[in-house]
């Protein structure tokens, strides 16, 4: 569920983060990275598998324009950030780009991993493309625009006045424009997750807004029950009508997508009826089912030129209770509609992992969901476009290698020499391998983080004039902020280390190579404190190399 002091805190201005201090030491260079996952086999032909973009990519939103859908998903505090997806199928996706990718746009330093840009909603009109977006801790309301998706995109156009949460736009047929957002209800909160959906109309030209906001949702699909949490918001236009779809609920197990008609763009709407609403949830199924999908909602509707329509959503898939690591996933299903309602799910009906391709395959890309492996070698002058850092931390790219100078610790809420990409999948493994001992009073290895305060890791640590490889875990902000040691053993090294982190749900093992020779220093180690139920927040697992001062 997003807290009360997130909505307090929208508008206060970034910390200024613990300085970071001289750094001298000879950057820590990492040759390689693999990462593999299992999700079963290949689905037959004219088939896909849920989700379609596995691991940490919550908060979908989607545009069609012509033959090309184009999407975007939530990335909080890491940066670059709000990775901008393309597709002709709407199964096979590649990244063209990230929407936040220039220091000059956000500034994330002193926030948390879960503050920053929350639920981007991406729209199109006119040849210009517009992302509405909210930097949580770090500015507020904000629209951003590209004549290319795959960017550069804008600098932020502030929109100060649009209190609240989650804004997207909606172009009407005469090109009039609105935006739409959760805000604090008219006449204050009556009770803890009491928020309301408010209208207003938008200047396409200037990026503002024009000072005419209204309430259109009162907490939710029905008032007397108190529902919580109403935000994500999207307008659709169908057959004259506008229908207003929302999440509700909150983002935890109760979580689920809500729908509402009007005749006019600023309303009255109505909600669906009771047998209709949610048209999209988990929450209505019992607990200690197999194979379970939960939270489900956060949905946004397309529609295809044949006149069908999908939706993509976020849910999740637990290991046991509501305990998951890899954060909240994009699925795709059927939006049918009847009655003049749309419908994603029917009630008590489980989000099917296996389902029938919309449209025929088109075009290749790195796949992003199933059992998958990939290979970086760091042969660029960049990081791969899927990479990501905490905070925007400064990394190098060059001579084949990635290249990492020590500086704060993991723990530290700083800038940590650290860039990893997702783990997708509950059962995975991720290998590197640092091409040297990393320099005296540092340390160099592999690491799985939710955030600031929990993550695993094994390196290479250079203490006293001597070289030691260290598991250690943190579980916690009272924990030390190079986490509590697991295991510890002195080595004689002066060529390349490999690390290993390997998943199996709520257990990990951390492994190191000395020469081709795996050593488990820490098996069957307790991954649990990378669940979101244990870190909380709205992220999820990263791995990668880093490198820190001791």
């Amino acid at each position: 569920m997003k807290r009360a002091w997130l909505i307090a805190a929208l508008f206060g201005a970034a910390g200024a983060g613990p300085a970071a201090a001289q750094e001298t030491a000879a950057p820590a260079r990492f040759a390689w990275f693999d990462y593999r996952g299992e999700d079963g086999g290949p689905p037959s032909a004219g088939q896909y598998r849920n989700p379609i973009l596995a691991g940490y990519y919550p908060d979908p939103s989607i545009v069609r324009v012509g033959r090309d859908y184009y999407l975007v998903n939530s990335t909080f505090a890491w940066f670059p950030g709000i990775p901008i997806w393309h597709s002709r199928d709407l199964v096979t996706w590649r990244q063209i780009g990230n929407a936040i990718d220039r220091q000059d746009q956000l500034d994330f330093a002193g926030i948390t991993m879960s503050s920053g840009v929350f639920a981007p909603a991406i729209s199109y009109h006119a040849g210009r493309f517009y992302i509405a977006n909210t930097c949580v801790r770090c500015g507020g309301n904000f629209v951003i625009t590209a004549t290319d998706p795959a960017g550069p995109w804008s600098r932020p156009a502030w929109l100060p006045s649009v209190e609240g949460i989650d804004p997207s736009l909606f172009f009407d047929d005469n090109g009039q424009a609105w935006l739409v957002n959760n805000r604090e209800p008219a006449g204050g909160s009556r009770y803890d997750g009491h928020r309301a959906i408010w209208i207003e109309e938008f200047d396409p030209k200037a990026l503002a807004v024009k000072g005419n906001p209204k309430m259109i949702v009162d907490g939710g699909a029905d008032p007397a029950a108190r529902p919580i949490w109403i935000e994500g918001p999207h307008l659709i236009k169908r057959n004259g009508a506008y229908y207003l779809i929302a999440a509700e609920g909150g983002t935890s197990v109760n979580h689920s997508q809500v729908v509402f008609r009007a005749d006019r763009i600023d309303g009255p709407y109505t909600p669906a009826p009771a047998d209709v609403n949610p048209i999209l949830t988990q929450r209505d199924l019992p607990p200690g089912r197999p194979d379970p999908v939960s939270a489900a909602g956060h949905a946004d509707l397309v529609e295809l030129p044949d006149g069908r329509w999908q939706a993509v959503f976020l849910a999740t898939r637990p290991y046991a209770e509501d305990y998951y690591n890899i954060g909240r996933e994009t699925w795709l299903l059927p939006a049918a509609w009847e009655g003049g309602w749309p419908r994603i799910l029917p009630h008590g009906a489980t989000a099917p992992r296996i389902v029938t391709r919309p449209l025929p395959a088109a075009g290749e890309a790195p796949p992003q969901t199933g059992s998958l492996t990939a290979h970086d070698e760091f042969d660029g002058s960049a990081l791969p476009l899927n990479w990501m850092t905490m905070r925007g931390a400064k990394v190098t790219v060059a001579g084949g290698e990635l290249r990492l100078s020590p500086g704060d610790r993991l723990g530290a809420s700083g800038k940590p020499a650290f860039a990893a990409r997702r783990q997708q999948h509950i059962v995975a493994t991720a290998e590197t391998e640092l091409r040297a001992p990393p320099a005296p009073n540092s340390s160099a290895g592999l690491a799985a983080l939710q955030n600031d305060d929990y993550f695993l890791t094994i390196a290479a640590v250079a203490r006293d004039g001597r070289l030691f490889i260290r598991a250690a875990r943190r579980a916690g902000p009272k924990e030390p902020e190079a986490g509590v040691t697991l295991a510890e053993r002195a080595i004689a090294a002066t060529g390349p280390i490999r690390f290993r982190i390997s998943a199996r749900a709520g257990r990990y093992d951390l492994a190191y190579a000395l020469n081709g020779h795996w050593t488990t220093l820490a098996g069957d180690v307790d991954g649990t404190n990378l669940s979101t139920a244990t870190a909380g927040g709205f992220v999820g697992t990263m791995i990668g190399p880093f490198a820190e001062r001791n």
